[in-house]
């Protein structure tokens, strides 16, 4: 059974119950004050007309009844009648066609134009119940036929002064009751229209957009409007889109990368091998006649070989970084002890090629950041690295630069060298890129040392950045998050 299909039945039992309440407690009203339970059908029949008296009305009434009875002619005495009026009851005296008593209030207004006929009955007396009007005035009335001693028609009329609306309202109130009913009904399927809407339509569009997904098609968006539990539903569904578009997205782009890692790796290495081919070939047939020869084929062969180690070993290692394969172990560390061991190891390396290296901390105290020691030291290899196969001065400099924000460490890798041009720069940290200026594979690399860095870096929840003019050199910077001794980072420290 479909949600609709449900809602609409639901609709129908809640009409449906209501009604029988409605009709069971009119019902048990009616039957607590009349008493009687066939008043339904006696409602409005002409035979029975039942109407509530006051206790002064009753009075009058069957005291004047009384006196109707065994001294008619006393009801023609107005001083006789005038002893049975109450507060708020007015009383007349009709003989014949003739008003023979009214009270005060009444006594101006043409009676005889508003008051019924006289009733005919099998019996000497009659009476009835009902509403009349007098002028502008409601009344109800309890009006007694009876004949005097002389057989002449008298009626007796006791009247009591009511809102005009009761009158309009009494004769309404069939219409007003079927109104009522309407009403409610009109009311609940109004709200029940707005209820199974606002529950399905979401739940179609979540039916349409699991089409969509089952046809492959995630390039939409579902937004929930409204904080219930079906808008938590419909934003659930969309973070498993945005989750199942991103895992699909990443899985071609890991495709991509296979087939680029691939071509690289074929690329890369065609060189190096046909060089190692090349020279063994040689070393086959007799061209390295010689000791000297020989010694230097098989040197070339041994470098070629390394060569081509290093290239497998750090196209495998962007792969793994790419897949997020490689664990991250990330601890409190002092950067300003750090710096300092790497750029001395670094110094004393560089010595050997007449580089200088120089290292200065721009901060006064020790400064900590939350890192991992070896990715890191990784970072610095690869950026003082490209920074060596560049170099095309004399006097060739690294500047290595310790800087510290509110919230961050800034670390600086500056050479002397040849610089990059403002077309290439925007490209350095792409993986596989070469620019005739910075990387060129003459200089030997695969195009993703800078690319590593990136990756590493921004594991640690850092960025990277580059600066260079073209015969002055590049400044390479990147950013690690600062902590306090406590070991808190400054996004902790700002909720504690």
């Amino acid at each position: 059974m479909s949600i609709q299909l449900r809602f609409i039945l639901t609709y129908i039992s809640i009409v449906f119950v209501f009604i029988i309440l409605l009709f069971l407690s009119g019902f048990l009203i009616f039957f607590s004050i009349t008493g009687d339970a066939d008043f339904v059908r006696k409602l409005y029949s002409h035979s029975y007309e039942y109407k509530l008296l006051t206790p002064e009305e009753e009075n009058a009434f069957l005291d004047l009844k009384l006196l109707s009875e065994k001294k008619p002619e006393q009801l023609l005495r107005p001083e006789t009648v005038k002893k049975y009026e109450f507060e708020n009851i007015d009383i007349v005296i009709q003989k014949n066609t003739e008003i023979v008593y009214a009270s005060e209030s009444i006594k101006g207004e043409n009676l005889r134009k508003y008051l019924p006929k006289h009733q005919k009955s099998k019996g000497n007396h009659s009476y009835q119940q009902d509403m009349l009007r007098i002028g502008k005035q409601y009344f109800t009335y309890i009006n007694l036929d009876f004949p005097f001693s002389n057989q002449e028609k008298g009626s007796i009329y006791v009247l009591r002064k009511i809102s005009p609306y009761v009158g309009i309202i009494n004769r309404i109130f069939p219409f007003l009751i079927f109104l009522l009913l309407i009403l409610v009904i009109v009311i609940i399927g109004f709200l029940n229209y707005l209820v199974s809407r606002s529950i399905i339509k979401p739940i179609r569009e979540l039916k349409e957009a699991a089409e969509k997904i089952k046809q492959g098609d995630l390039h939409f968006e579902i937004s929930a409007n409204s904080k219930d539990e079906i808008g938590e539903l419909t934003q659930a569904f969309e973070e498993m889109r945005q989750k199942l578009k991103s895992s699909v997205e990443l899985q071609i782009q890991y495709e991509d990368n296979r087939k680029q890692l691939l071509s690289s790796i074929s690329h890369d290495l065609r060189t190096p091998i046909t060089s190692i081919v090349g020279y063994v070939e040689g070393i086959q047939d007799g061209v390295a006649n010689t000791p000297d020869k020989l010694s230097k084929y098989l040197l070339t062969i041994s470098t070629k070989a390394k060569d081509m180690n290093a290239l497998i070993d750090e196209l495998f290692l962007f792969s793994k970084l790419d897949l997020h394969e490689i664990p991250f172990v990330f601890k409190k560390l002092n950067i300003s002890a750090f710096m300092e061991s790497y750029v001395q190891e670094l110094q004393f390396e560089m010595s050997e090629h007449d580089i200088d290296v120089l290292f200065s901390n721009d901060s006064l105290t020790t400064l900590y950041a939350k890192a991992d020691a070896e990715q890191l030291r990784r970072v610095l290899i690869n950026l003082t690295t490209n920074s060596i196969k560049f170099m095309d001065k004399e006097r060739r400099r690294i500047d290595i630069v310790l800087s510290a924000t509110e919230s961050e460490l800034i670390i600086e890798v500056k050479d002397n060298g040849a610089g990059i041009s403002p077309e290439a720069l925007a490209h350095i940290f792409d993986r596989f890129y070469r620019a005739e200026q910075s990387r060129n594979s003459n200089t030997g690399g695969s195009g993703l040392g800078l690319a590593i860095a990136k990756q590493i870096v921004e594991r640690h929840g850092g960025d990277i950045w580059a600066l260079s003019k073209l015969g002055e050199g590049t400044s390479i910077f990147f950013s690690l998050q600062k902590m306090n001794e406590n070991g808190d980072t400054h996004e902790e420290d700002i909720v504690n």
